[in-house]
């Protein structure tokens, strides 16, 4: 298996069936899309969705993957803390982030994860 390979079987951000629904009805509304995973404060820790180009992406934020073919991007600080665990990014009921476009849906999105195996980990490409 090549390095491509590795990084497409094991992916460091996943996304349910729902969220890739969602994804593909904010798109047609909004057109392309980018995530960020939030660090605190006003949202809590909840991926927030924007119009691709609306939120600046700086040099301490990491692209983590793509989900439903938009990039998801994390900072610096927050990967350090998640990079042993794939991200599941999944839709529940309720309001979103005041400042994520699914929040008129009445879903949100959520972040679950887990546990990379060691061989996992030792197969996942590194994130610049």
């Amino acid at each position: 298996m090549d390095e491509e390979e590795k990084s497409a079987a094991m992916p460091r951000v996943t996304a349910t069936q729902e969220t890739l629904d969602l994804i593909e009805t904010l798109r047609a509304k909004h057109g392309a899309l980018m995530f960020h995973q939030s660090g605190g404060c006003c949202d809590g820790s909840a991926p927030m969705c924007y119009p691709q180009g609306e939120l600046m992406v700086g040099e301490q934020d990491r692209l983590l993957g793509r989900i439903g073919g938009m990039p998801f991007y994390i900072s610096a600080s927050q990967f350090e803390y998640w990079k042993h665990t794939q991200l599941i990014i999944d839709v529940v009921p309720g309001r979103g982030g005041m400042f994520s476009l699914e929040g008129p849906e009445g879903k949100r999105f959520l972040t679950r994860s887990r546990l990379f195996s060691d061989a996992e980990y030792e197969a996942l490409e590194p994130v610049e």
